[in-house]
């Protein structure tokens, strides 16, 4: 049989009661509290992990080409090759780059540079097609690659991806690569002060190449016009290389002049270079050595 708590006893009961009860309805809230925050910072990781660059894809050359003579099945199958170590070495650059540039970078850096890379190789192509069967016309129009939907936004106007693939990430069958390599290493310090972070205190600077008219041989008259007008062309790209460095003052991280204007230059000169020389192989020795004309700096 219970007996009857004294008055006093029961209110220290409901106060008991009552302080317990909002002890434990603030335990609730704050465990919710800090369990909603927790998922939240979970999700936001989560979503960083799994951000993809997305993936350049280009257009397939192999199926677009004639049938190939025997004689020239070898050097059309390593450059079909080359082609595909490009977009995978674009696809790499891709990854290892994000967060880096402003929102042209992948465009000027990875996707520019490897057109002008796919151009040159697709042109050895149709050379070595067209030396014993009716050369191909039109493979240029393959050499243009897109990054997909994914990577619009997450390495696009959002990371950037790097600026470069226009130094030579890889050595595209010709010593021009190296030596773009190497003159880009060299001339980075100048060429950040010319257009790059610090352009607006320095100044853009000029870019300067080697002439590539006084180092060649006799032209034979067949092959003159094409020479000339290669020529020019050399002279029309450090023209635009040149206005680029100029609208383009205070774009870019510390390496934007050599990635994105002197690298995607020198695989320009490398492919007219490479036509030059075809050009005068055609009906005299093929002068060699010309692509160690390709790389230019950047001088204040």
């Amino acid at each position: 049989m219970s007996r009857a708590l004294p008055k006093y006893n029961k209110r220290r009961v409901a106060l008991i009661g009552s302080a317990t009860a909002l002890v434990l309805t603030g335990a609730v809230i704050a465990g919710s509290a800090l369990a909603g925050e927790s998922s939240k910072s979970g999700g936001d990781t989560n979503a960083r992990t799994l951000a993809s660059p997305g993936t350049i894809t280009c257009p397939d050359v192999a199926s677009q080409l004639p049938d190939i003579p025997a004689s020239a099945q070898a050097e059309v199958d390593r450059n079909l090759t080359l082609l595909q170590t490009q977009i995978d070495e674009a696809n790499k650059r891709l990854v290892d780059t994000v967060g880096q540039g402003g929102p042209n970078f992948v465009q000027n850096a990875i996707l520019g540079p490897l057109e002008d890379k796919r151009i040159a190789t697709v042109n050895r192509i149709a050379t070595a097609i067209g030396r014993t069967a009716e050369k191909p016309q039109g493979l240029d129009a393959l050499a243009p690659c897109t990054l997909n939907a994914d990577g619009a936004a997450g390495a696009g106007e959002e990371a950037g991806a790097g600026e470069e693939a226009g130094a030579g990430d890889e050595a595209e069958a010709t010593p021009s690569a190296t030596a773009t390599d190497t003159a880009g290493d060299a001339g980075q310090d100048t060429g950040n002060a010319g257009a790059g972070e610090d352009a607006g205190n320095a100044g853009v600077g000029t870019i300067s190449c080697p002439d590539v008219a006084s180092q060649l041989p006799a032209i034979p008259a067949s092959a003159q016009a094409e020479v000339d007008r290669n020529l020019a062309l050399l002279q029309t790209q450090i023209d635009e290389a040149n206005t680029r460095l100029v609208n383009t003052v205070g774009q870019g991280g510390p390496n934007f002049v050599q990635n994105a204007i002197l690298g995607p230059l020198a695989d320009k000169r490398t492919s007219t270079i490479d036509r030059i020389a075809i050009s005068i192989g055609r009906t005299a020795e093929k002068p060699q050595g010309l692509n160690s004309l390709a790389a230019c700096t950047l001088t204040q």
